[in-house]
């Protein structure tokens, strides 16, 4: 897995490096350090402030280069904002902000002083985790390093010390905001390969490497898929020379009351490449098929998180693991299979492929594990991106109250979902006159026939389940302060959040 930099939370006395990000508030207001280093410089920060009209704004910055009086070489002033209005995911931003500042200047260690009186333990925690997922860089396959060091993210910093009033406490509550970050590096390292490295079976072998106690990996071998009847997952994964694979993590971490509660599940949809199959897809653009596996590349970094903090939960994560390809053996349009639930599907485009997948799993893990929630993730359509662009993930569920606590999750992390309609109209598109069911349901609404599609396969309609289509946000989502990947890992903060605050 990419490497994590290291964090330090260090007291605000502690020496500063040579390299110093300095975090204050709205109006320039100068803490404990800052109103030290204002009177060593002899009012130089003030005075640069003023004549680069910065306010502190939130993530505005100004630079100063071997400022007078001080002993240090480069300062960065980065505003912090408001702190009264400050809220969790800002401090996360601000992290991110910092760590680009300090990665630019290119300094091995670098000094990051919140200089905010009012910042708890637990902004600081989440600042800390803003800079280490803005860190990320994937150079696995680079052999060439440039001269300055850079490394791959624009500088060549390995370490941060955070100045903070109680750091202790910030390293406390870091362990947990650790752990999900290094669950969103997984994800974002799986999206990130690519696909002649990361087949279904490698894919597998990576999470049964997984060495974190208490996590149960299990997986599912092309022959066991076979006895269990999954003809769906099957028929996609049938025109590759890689066999398919399901991989069944499961967490149980529930303690007192939790330990007795039957498990909330996540499904993730891992289609290593896709091709489209015999429903072959243009040219243009297929490389980014290899991220067609964003689902699963979610749920497995999401139960990494969940048992590395330790949450006190019992929870499910499978994944299906499947390469979609044309040859003589593969899935023909009119063919008709037969699911793990004993309902027949007729296949009209095998670029409809995912949903296959998902249906024969999510039968699956209500089978076998008779959970109280089911969440699937899959980067499903192309018809969500035309309806949301890369803004949100598409939400599709038949529970009000899920519905609410994801989208208060979205807001809370800045993974957000927007919720999408079902109902009967919808789904009579994908009524066949051959089967039970077509795997398509005409030009119009792709993606809302796609979750009706998935919706067939809840046995018992009282099962809260919501199906994320995150065609959009898993891969090539845009840069922000968090992200300069192509592989985004999104979707791993969105459900720790969900799970740490609706159920532990």
């Amino acid at each position: 897995m990419t490497q994590r930099p290291e964090i330090r939370f260090v007291p605000l006395a502690s020496p500063l490096h040579s390299s110093v990000v300095l975090v204050v508030g709205k109006d320039m207001a100068l803490g404990e350090i800052g109103g030290r280093l204002e009177k060593q410089s002899g009012g130089a920060l003030k005075g640069a402030a003023e004549a680069a009209a910065f306010t502190g704004k939130a993530r505005q910055s100004i630079e100063l280069l071997a400022p007078k009086g001080l002993e240090i070489k480069r300062l960065v002033i980065l505003g912090l904002g408001d702190p009264a209005e400050t809220r969790d995911h800002d401090w996360q931003r601000l992290g991110g902000a910092a760590w680009a500042q300090a990665a630019q200047r290119r300094a091995e260690v670098v000094s990051l002083v919140v200089d905010a009186p009012s910042a708890t333990p637990d902004q600081v925690a989440k600042l800390a985790e803003g800079a280490v997922l803005r860190a990320y860089a994937f150079r696995k396959y680079r052999t060439r390093k440039t001269e300055d060091g850079d490394n791959g993210n624009g500088g060549s910093t390995s370490r941060v010390d955070i100045h903070c009033a109680e750091p202790d406490a910030a390293a406390v509550a870091y362990e947990a905001r650790g752990a999900v970050a290094e669950g969103v590096y997984l994800a974002r390292d799986l999206v990130n390969e690519p696909a002649n490295a990361l087949g279904p079976t490698e894919f597998a072998d990576r999470l049964a490497a997984l060495a974190v106690p208490g996590l149960e990996v299990e997986v599912l071998d092309a022959a066991r898929l076979r006895e269990l009847g999954m003809g769906a997952l099957l028929a996609v994964a049938q025109g590759s020379a890689r066999e398919a694979r399901a991989v069944v993590m499961q967490w149980h971490g529930g303690k007192g009351r939790a330990k007795s509660r039957p498990p909330i599940c996540f499904v993730g949809k891992g289609v290593v490449f896709d091709t489209g199959g015999i429903s072959m897809k243009p040219a243009a653009g297929m490389e980014d098929m290899k991220g067609d596996m964003g689902g699963a590349a979610c749920v497995s970094g999401l139960m990494l998180a969940l048992a590395r903090r330790k949450a006190n939960v019992n929870a499910i994560g499978i994944v299906g693991l499947v390469e979609n390809m044309p040859s003589g053996t593969a899935t023909r349009p009119g063919d008709i299979v037969k699911s793990m639930s004993g309902q027949t599907i007729e296949i009209l485009n095998t670029d409809a492929e995912g949903r296959l997948v998902l249906a024969d799993l999510l039968w699956y893990v209500q089978e076998r594990f008779k959970p109280r929630l089911i969440i699937d993730l899959a980067t499903l359509t192309g018809a969500i991106m035309v309806a949301l662009g890369k803004e949100h993930a598409g939400l599709f569920s038949n529970n009000d109250r899920l519905v609410k606590e994801l989208a208060e999750a979205g807001e809370a992390t800045g993974e957000r979902v927007w919720h999408m309609p079902l109902g009967p109209a919808y789904d009579k598109l994908i009524d066949s006159k051959n089967a039970d069911m077509k795997n398509i349901g005409g030009r119009f609404g792709g993606a809302i026939t796609a979750a009706q599609f998935l919706q067939r396969f809840i046995k018992d309609k009282a099962t809260a389940w919501a199906h994320l289509d995150v065609a959009g946000t898993a891969m090539d989502s845009g840069r922000d302060e968090l992200n300069q990947s192509w592989g985004s890992g999104w979707g791993v903060r969105l459900l720790d959040q969900l799970v740490a605050k609706h159920y532990e």
